[in-house]
């Protein structure tokens, strides 16, 4: 296990906080596009990120990018504003346009707007899909695209979100979205259930790709850094 995971999570052993997971933008605003399966967390994740960069001093502007589900927008609504509840001033603004049906229009739209206004990370919502849906994979790579309109090296980074618990079918959702847009990072959600998130294995084994993140609850703060050690004496059940 070690083997499988060590090569892979080097450059981030050191990782203290989310930002030290994240890539830099060398100028302007760092964005982060999140993707994944409905009901695998992604929403929830994005409102765990965004408040632990807010408690950083850093100002997020997330975007409503899932225009298909009407509940989406308001969900990461009560999301952000528990983020500011987090920092010791507004930081966190979303981006929610109304009568804006295009994704890309939205993706955009939220880069552009976060370039002008100074702000130091876009998180990127975008609708739940299943990685079979090849029309729905082909709006995402137009998202990913028109972003670099705004911001050439855009996104930073493609974070696909994981419930721990759906096994192989993670792993194959992994896989198919990396194709469509080279993932950089994993978030595994559920972590806090029965299963032990062995997925984890298979996507990094597969992918070459590092777990950034975990999610272990339901609170705000139920948003860990990946701990390698800590994962596999879990497994062995060490702890």
């Amino acid at each position: 296990m070690n083997l499988i995971l060590s090569p892979v999570h080097e450059a981030q052993k050191n990782s203290k906080t989310v930002m030290d997971l994240i890539s830099k933008s060398a100028s302007g605003p760092t964005v982060l596009m999140v993707v994944g399966v409905n009901g695998a967390g992604k929403t929830t994740s994005i409102g765990k990120i965004t408040a632990q960069l807010a408690s950083l001093n850093q100002k997020v502007l997330v975007a409503a990018g899932d225009t298909f589900r009407a509940a989406a927008g308001g969900q990461l609504k009560v999301w952000t504003d528990r983020a500011n509840e987090k920092s010791s001033e507004s930081l966190v603004e979303i981006f929610w346009p109304e009568n804006t049906t295009d994704p890309a229009a939205v993706a955009f739209d939220a880069v552009s707007k976060a370039k002008a206004k100074n702000f130091d990370y876009v998180i990127l919502d975008t609708a739940g899909r299943l990685h079979t849906q090849s029309n729905l994979m082909d709006e995402l790579k137009k998202v990913k695209r028109v972003m670099t309109k705004v911001i050439p090296e855009a996104p930073h980074e493609t974070w696909i979100v994981l419930d721990a618990n759906s096994g192989q079918n993670a792993l194959n959702q992994a896989v198919e979205f990396n194709k469509a847009l080279e993932i950089s990072g994993v978030v595994l959600t559920k972590m806090d259930g029965t299963a032990k998130g062995g997925v984890a294995l298979g996507v990094v084994d597969q992918l070459q790709k590092p777990i950034k993140l975990i999610g272990i609850g339901e609170k705000i703060g139920d948003l860990r850094i990946f701990n390698q050690v800590e994962y596999v004496q879990s497994i062995l059940g060490k702890n």
